[in-house]
């Protein structure tokens, strides 16, 4: 697997990861942020992150791994 690829998808993991294996963690009412309980905050900071990591994944992707020049956009 080429380095982009690599990194692409472990950038693509991490919303995944802290938004099923953190649950547990962060699994309080106290403190609260914004007026939500935390855990709620930390379920919509993460959905609201995501498009982010994915945008970055992306570019990572083109980065290391450019198409070549016979293929289309």
């Amino acid at each position: 697997m080429k380095k982009g690829k690599r990194l692409s998808l472990l950038l693509g993991a991490i919303p995944f990861i802290t938004l099923v294996f953190a649950l547990p963690l962060v699994n309080r009412i106290q403190p609260t942020v914004f007026g939500l309980p935390f855990l709620l905050f930390w379920i919509l900071l993460w959905v609201l992150l995501t498009p982010l990591f994915l945008f970055l994944a992306y570019r990572v992707e083109k980065h290391f791994d450019p198409p070549d020049e016979g293929e289309g956009p």
